[in-house]
């Protein structure tokens, strides 16, 4: 069935990974299903310790560590009810694969470090991975680090082929802190401040009237 003409275009949740020196997406992930909660928390960074003396009592360091948690479901019921498509042959391997590469070094990044490592290298320094950006609507295009990830896998075929699971992830959005003002997530990190800044100052005011009191 058709979706009615009128109907809004439903707008999903993904992660794009961007090249952090060019900019240049390398790879689009769109949720299958867009979760139903998002679960943010925001640890604030106070100077000094958790009592400070009272010249630093409402000094703040820099931003707040802010992680993201959601769970995302995958099913291959649709395509399996059509007979066609990947999901009859492998399930939903490739979309947890296109999930799970995320977290790996590249093949070609391995075997590059085992021959440095062969010719015998002294120093080799840690593979970098393309930045993620957690994308949720046009308003929230964050830089983030994957922090967790797990997979619970549902339902198989007949031949095991996984064809439901639900993932979880937990994201760290990535600040100035952690990249710096040059880097590529420092810029866009400070886009998404700019944005909370500009909704905050357009939500609507409150007075202490309505805190019903007449002054402080």
């Amino acid at each position: 069935m058709s979706a009615p003409p009128n109907a809004p275009r439903l707008v999903r949740g993904g992660i794009v990974l961007v090249d952090p020196d060019t900019a240049a997406v390398l790879r689009i992930i769109a949720l299958q299903y867009n979760p139903a909660t998002l679960t943010r928390t925001l640890a604030i960074h106070g100077a000094g310790k958790d009592t400070p003396d009272r010249s630093e009592v409402l000094r703040i360091k820099g931003p707040p560590t802010e992680t993201i948690k959601l769970e995302a479901d995958i099913d291959a019921v649709d395509q399996l009810e059509l007979g066609a498509g990947p999901a009859t042959t492998s399930g939903i391997f490739p979309q947890l694969a296109a999930l799970e590469i995320l977290v790996y070094p590249t093949s070609a990044q391995l075997l590059a470090n085992n021959a440095l490592q062969q010719a015998g290298k002294l120093e080799i320094l840690p593979m970098e991975a393309p930045l993620p950006l957690f994308v949720w609507s046009k308003n929230r295009v964050i830089p983030v680090r994957i922090t967790d990830f797990s997979i619970t896998e549902e339902a198989f075929d007949v031949n095991l082929n996984p064809i439901q699971a639900k993932v979880s992830l937990g994201l760290r959005v990535l600040t100035v802190d952690d990249a710096g003002f040059d880097h590529r997530a420092g810029s866009l990190f400070m886009s998404y401040l700019a944005q909370k800044e500009q909704f905050a100052a357009g939500g609507p005011q409150a007075t202490l009237d309505t805190l019903g009191i007449r002054g402080i």
